[in-house]
């Protein structure tokens, strides 16, 4: 069994930045392949990156490419989500994922585990 916490989340102005922080804990953090997905009001929920157990390979939506950037400290059990030329419709409630696989995955059904989630918000 795997725990996660989101933090970092808040109020940000267009062109703003927020660093997202996922805690993890319970078994071998290092094990796990990880991900960022968001759901937005009266939308579904979607992919925003991914990582895979080493941290060696990364891939976005192309909708936050250039922008945001997946990384993690496995000796710290932390996934991050740093969030540059923030946008209005990046407002969302921002979840962290993780997967048995260890890979970079993209689709919601491949991860295991999942936090509570925390609120970004986007306005001027």
């Amino acid at each position: 069994q795997v725990q996660l916490v989101e933090s970092g989340g808040g109020l940000a102005q267009p062109g703003g930045s927020l660093r997202l922080s996922c805690a993890a804990s319970g078994r071998t953090f290092s094990n796990y392949g990880m991900g960022w997905f968001r759901r937005a009001p009266r939308k579904e929920r979607e992919f925003v990156a991914t990582i895979n157990r080493s941290g060696g390979t990364t891939s976005y939506a192309d909708s936050v490419k250039g922008r945001f950037t997946i990384s993690r400290d496995n000796a710290k059990n932390t996934v991050y989500l740093q969030m540059n030329s923030l946008k209005p419709e990046d407002t969302a409630v921002y979840y962290c994922a993780a997967s048995v696989y260890g890979s970079v995955l993209y689709r919601a059904n491949d991860y295991n585990y999942w936090g509570q989630g925390t609120q970004v918000t986007v306005s001027s």
